[in-house]
């Protein structure tokens, strides 16, 4: 086999192949046990024909397809190889020859990864925010500790914010009833926000088995963005008592025998929970630092690959209605175009990320480990709450397991950069990392990966 390759810009080349049929004897043999599966001959078992008789049945054209279809991927596999070319998506092939016992000769466009000179790590330098925790803060951390051990008691009086009611609901519009939008024993959190708008205003004030209708729009089912008129009843009004913050609740609520120690375990972690923050922002910073002194010529045919999964994605959440996709924009005061603009801008940027990490992570050498490819896996399968194995097979059938191994080879890709580039808070102090990306020893870079890969999502469709 004979290949050549020529660059058509610094993000596409095209590859011309010229195989000769004698590699191809292989390829013929398998298409005449597939042909000879699929027609019937007199005097023949299914499979048994000869070629010869194959081809006096049916011609010699079917063959050459058939051999034709099953070379040219692996040819041109064997040809990207050959070339040292890094290509990225798929090709776009022609047969431009087919000369019987001779040749096959065929032509591949295919975008590719482009040279791309990054900056001396250590000379990229960011800011980050000072890690500040106060009292309030520790003392929210406990409250909600306390809420978690709270009792509720019935309050004879009228509901307030912050009250725990069982409701029933209806709703009709325009004299109909709205059956979806009918239950009864809710239990709600008065000011929560969690039903329809303008519920806790309606609640508050009222005493059990009082009602009161009012109109709001309703946001999901057949009557979606039409006024409703709700009425709602409340059943019971119920108050959250909290514990006492003393010794003996740190006793009940944690391993703690004081609430001093309790206290000072809150803070600890709220602390190192600042940390992590700092970390992810140094991380996110230095990125952006790294987006903007390196240049990248981008490949069309991939940007426009991302722009379309995105609009794919957001179309999608309103079952592909562009209609009501659109009166979404609308309500957020957001036009079509500047949707289009905001995600073209988020699809290059996407893309260059990508392009400039797996730049970094050849240049650096850096491989992923079976401990490191199994710790992503788990992540991201409890993330989408479904067991390992199950997001392993989802990985496969989507064709996304080589997406995976590159998302963690470039998280590590940018755990290097961040780790060479000086990073100091607002008041000038140094900031260690260590507690995100762990000890350069440790392998331990996989929080730098979360945002560097936009293909990830595509395994739980």
């Amino acid at each position: 086999m004979k290949s050549t390759v020529e660059h058509l810009s610094p993000t596409r080349v095209r590859i011309n192949v010229e195989v000769p049929f004698d590699e191809l004897k292989p390829n013929f043999d398998r298409a005449y046990r597939k042909l000879a599966q699929q027609i019937r001959i007199p005097g023949f078992r299914p499979g048994k024909a000869p070629a010869r008789v194959i081809e006096s049945r049916i011609g010699r054209a079917p063959i050459l397809d058939e051999v034709v279809k099953e070379a040219i991927p692996t040819k041109y596999m064997e040809a990207v190889t050959a070339g040292e070319v890094r290509a990225i998506g798929s090709p776009e092939i022609e047969v431009t020859k087919i000369e019987d016992g001779d040749l096959v000769a065929f032509t591949a466009e295919v975008d590719i990864r482009p040279d791309i000179t990054v900056p001396a790590f250590g000379e990229l330098s960011v800011t980050v925010d000072d890690v500040e925790l106060t009292d309030a803060e520790v003392d929210e951390q406990l409250d909600d500790l306390r809420v978690r051990f709270g009792t509720l008691t019935g309050a004879d009086r009228p509901a307030e914010q912050g009250d725990f009611v069982s409701l029933d609901l209806s709703a009709t519009v325009d004299g109909e009833a709205v059956t979806e939008a009918t239950t009864t024993g809710l239990s709600y959190e008065v000011g929560s926000g969690g039903l329809v708008d303008g519920i806790d205003e309606a609640i508050i004030g009222l005493n059990a088995e009082e009602s009161r209708t009012f109109t709001t729009s309703l946001v999901a089912g057949a009557y979606a963005g039409r006024d409703a008129d709700v009425t709602v009843t409340v059943q019971s009004v119920k108050v959250r008592e909290l514990p006492e913050p003393d010794d003996e609740f740190a006793a009940m609520a944690s391993q703690f025998d004081t609430i001093g120690d309790l206290m000072a375990d809150l803070r600890e972690r709220l602390t190192r929970i600042k940390r992590m923050q700092q970390g992810v922002q140094a991380r996110d910073k230095v990125l952006d630092a790294l987006l903007e002194v390196t240049e990248v010529p981008l490949p069309e045919a991939v940007v426009t690959a991302e722009v379309d999964s995105r609009k794919h994605d957001a179309v999608h959440a309103f079952d592909h209605d562009d209609a009501r996709f659109a009166e979404f924009l609308e309500s957020e005061g957001k036009t079509m175009e500047e949707f289009d603009a905001d995600v073209r801008a988020d699809a290059e940027k996407s893309v260059k990320t990508q392009l400039i990490l797996d730049s970094i992570a050849e240049a650096e050498n850096l491989n992923v480990t079976d401990a490191e490819l199994t710790e992503r896996i788990i992540y991201q399968a409890q993330r989408f709450g479904i067991s390992p194995d199950e997001y392993i097979k989802r990985a496969q059938e989507s064709g996304q397991l080589g997406a995976i191994f590159a998302d963690v080879r470039r998280g590590k890709a940018l755990a290097s950069v961040v780790r060479l580039a000086t990073v100091t808070d607002a008041s000038g102090n140094a900031v260690d990392l260590d507690e995100l990306f762990g000890r350069p020893d440790e392998n331990t870079a996989e929080a730098a990966a979360e945002d560097t890969a936009p293909a990830e999502d595509a395994v739980n469709k």
